[in-house]
């Protein structure tokens, strides 16, 4: 089945920064682009870490008070004032031709809440976020059905495409009929499940014949039939 690769949700013009951008400058950017987060490439444009607005207050939460001026002394200068000293590395990064599903799966693993984009060599090609994926559940429902006909009962199953009768309401694909054989109904509910969109399956399905009752007949020893 088809699904929606990152390429298709991913915002290409990307807001970014090079590893020696001044901690202010970083800042700006975040506000004048009302952005949380941003990735860091190096001079070969190969993405090396990430800056989120908590890597910024973190680092403004490390730095000693004002009056401490010993203490502010012994901070290294590159890492106090520079993208390099305060983003989060490696970068936790994304294929434009992975699934969208896969980089929710690793976005909810690692904690993240955006994902960089990066070709073959590294090189920053694009950036997905936790609201790109979201845009997922607003699929038309009129799309989704279509979906379940063609990809689904059709493409997958080699049913027709009035094999059962199926209503989506906001995300949500009620199956209901009666299909050949009961083997048939859990794998298509879950291939509908698995669809980009779909927010849940109630299924009231039934079957012709129970072929899950079949089994081989068992070997005795040595493949005698005593």
């Amino acid at each position: 089945m088809k699904h929606i690769k990152v390429g298709d949700l991913m915002t290409d013009e990307v807001v970014s920064v090079v590893s020696a951008t001044p901690f202010k400058d970083v800042a700006k950017l975040l506000a004048q682009h009302d952005i949380s987060g941003l990735p860091v490439f190096d001079d070969e444009d190969r993405v090396v870490g990430v800056i989120s607005e908590s890597d910024l207050l973190r680092r403004q939460a490390a730095v000693p008070a004002a009056s401490d001026a010993e203490e502010r002394a012994a901070v290294p200068e590159a890492a106090a004032v520079t993208a390099a000293g305060i983003m989060s590395a490696p970068a936790v990064t994304a294929r434009a031709d992975e699934t969208a599903a896969e980089a929710a799966r690793l976005m909810t693993r690692r904690g993240v809440e955006r994902l960089p984009v990066v070709d073959e060599e590294d090189r920053l090609v694009g950036i997905v976020t936790r609201r790109d994926l979201l845009r997922l559940f607003l699929r038309p429902d009129a799309e989704i059905r279509r979906r379940v006909v063609d990809d689904v009962l059709v493409g997958t199953m080699g049913l027709s495409a009035e094999a059962v009768e199926l209503h989506v309401v906001d995300g949500i694909v009620t199956l209901e009929g009666r299909l050949e054989r009961q083997s048939q109904v859990p794998v298509l509910i879950r291939l509908t499940e698995q669809l980009d969109g779909v927010v849940a399956v109630a299924a009231r399905l039934t079957a012709r014949f129970d072929d899950t009752l079949l089994a081989p007949p068992e070997r005795a020893a040595h493949g005698m039939p005593w």
